[in-house]
């Protein structure tokens, strides 16, 4: 594989091979991605949207797909959008920062695991709240602007099975979790933060191969790896 900036969305199509492996290089998003899930509230009308921002290659859908929401898919690799759009997401390429939707369009909104991507955290946010309706929810996860978070994620994480991919991350763009929640606030959306990670019993036999997935479970400290969740006020 080419060797690329950190954080250059070109390595996402380099890799696009490993979305679905459940143990490739993404494997760890898949055990997100079921946390996610969790936060996503059933539908409660007909037509009800889901809007899956920088949604790859649609790893969330098998875990909402009986919630009763379009699942509709944002991101940037036309590659990644492929196999989303064969996991039963509707595909629409875009800026998470720039959202090429009208205000108000969506019943839930997903940004997981791209916050701490991204150059423009407030635009980002702004983005994701526009779009939302009154009383709809915001579901994140992120990685936090501390040094644990730059560890667990990069110094540590990218040299044990199941952490991300080399040079993926920026720690640069880690996401202070003050400001995300006062961000979120200037747009309506009260969020609340809880930490994550991986059960270790389940991540240890996950290596040893007496499990195909892993659980992820909540932490008192939101310092590396957290989930925020929260409703558009009407």
């Amino acid at each position: 594989m080419r060797t690329l900036p950190r954080n250059d969305p070109r390595q996402y199509d380099d890799l696009a091979d490993e979305w679905w492996q459940p143990r490739g290089g993404f494997a760890m998003l898949h055990w997100i991605a079921a946390a996610r899930a969790r936060l996503v509230p059933d539908a409660t009308r007909d037509g009800s949207v889901l809007l899956d921002l920088a949604c790859g290659a649609g790893l969330l859908a098998p875990h909402v797909a009986g919630k009763g929401h379009r699942h509709i898919g944002l991101d940037l690799s036309a590659l990644a959008l492929l196999q989303a759009r064969d996991h039963g997401v509707t595909p629409a390429r875009g800026d998470v920062m720039r959202l090429p939707f009208v205000d108000e369009v969506a019943d839930v909104v997903v940004a997981g695991e791209i916050l701490e991507h991204v150059p423009d955290l407030a635009a980002t946010v702004a983005e994701a709240c526009r779009v939302l309706k009154p009383g709809g929810t915001l579901v994140i996860d992120t990685i936090a602007a501390t040094w644990f978070g730059r560890f667990s994620s990069i110094t540590v994480g990218e040299r044990i099975p199941a952490g991300p991919p080399k040079r993926l991350h920026d720690h640069r763009l880690y996401v202070d979790r003050e400001r995300l929640v006062d961000l979120a606030a200037q747009h309506g959306v009260g969020l609340r933060l809880a930490g994550l990670r991986p059960s270790a019993v389940d991540y240890v036999r996950w290596l040893v191969g007496r499990r195909s997935t892993v659980r992820m479970v909540r932490t008192g400290s939101t310092a590396g790896l957290f989930q925020g969740w929260g409703v558009k006020s009407t």
